[in-house]
């Protein structure tokens, strides 16, 4: 199982999603208290920091 993302449950908890390097099933699992809080925040941020699609197609919005 590998770690993908970050989510919310609509009663406010987190979880982690992973998916299986074997079937690529996806699984939820609680956030733990003794997770590493660095690692969740690195996976929290990555869609961030990689996004799926080029920035540069975005529209220019001026304020």
């Amino acid at each position: 199982m590998e770690p993908i993302a970050i989510a919310g449950r609509s009663d406010g908890e987190w979880v982690l999603v992973h998916r299986c390097t074997g079937c690529s099933q996806l699984r939820m699992n609680r956030i733990a208290g003794d997770d590493d809080e660095l690692a969740l925040l690195a996976l929290a941020l990555r869609p961030i920091s990689s996004p799926a699609f080029p920035l540069e197609l975005l529209p220019r919005f001026r304020m």
